[in-house]
């Protein structure tokens, strides 16, 4: 179980700033393009230490992350390349995000190891579609079997980054040093169960 399988019950929270947006009127692929920018600007805060700078930019990236879906819909502008490109934002700050927090707060092979297994945590489903299958699209959302499988995954390492940052600003001893690392440790651990998941359903040839 993780948060991304409660995704219709979490939409209450932040469906309101989408809304806003959209009476707006700004194309969802700017909000994406928005997005990308302030986590991009994150990054570079959180390599520098900038803790409030660069928490406050993050959780705006997230806001705008999680409205341009809602702002495609209520516009009739959803396409498949605002799908595609919602992907490619995503993982593009979490990588970013997640590789100087490693960087600057623990060491080059904990930053490597975190950006890699968050892409492949992420990665893993895309390839799941090709190879596998997906049973339905629902709003332009795919809807699959490994919507629920596992249990660290984007939003559970978000709210670990801002949790590790404030802890880290409030000079407690657990701090961002320890934290990435719990990210990496946790999004592994999750990772495999998915692994594990598809083997036990998907291990038999191809028919």
């Amino acid at each position: 179980m993780n948060l991304t399988s409660k995704r219709d019950q979490l939409k209450r929270l932040y469906t309101p700033f989408g809304l806003a947006l959209a009476k707006v009127g700004i194309p969802p692929n700017l909000i994406t393009l928005m997005s990308l920018f302030l986590g991009t600007l994150s990054a570079y805060f959180f390599y520098h230490e900038k803790l409030l700078t660069a928490l406050s930019l993050f959780i705006l990236s997230g806001l705008f992350d999680l409205a341009d879906g809602i702002v495609a819909r209520e516009t009739d502008r959803a396409s498949k390349f605002g799908a595609v490109f919602d992907w490619i934002a995503d993982k593009w700050v979490d990588g970013f995000v997640l590789g100087a927090i490693g960087f600057a707060f623990a060491s080059p092979f904990v930053a490597i190891t975190v950006v890699t297994v968050s892409m492949l945590h992420s990665f893993i489903k895309p390839v799941a579609y090709a190879e596998i299958g997906y049973s339905s699209r629902k709003k332009g959302k795919i809807v699959d079997p490994l919507e629920g499988v596992g249990f660290f995954g984007r939003p559970e390492t978000h709210i670990a980054v801002v949790l590790f940052t404030l802890l880290e600003k409030a000079n407690f001893p657990i701090g961002l040093s320890f934290g990435i690392k719990i990210i990496a440790v946790l999004t592994l651990a999750s990772l495999i169960v998915r692994i594990l998941y598809l083997y036990k359903n998907y291990r038999s040839e191809y028919e």
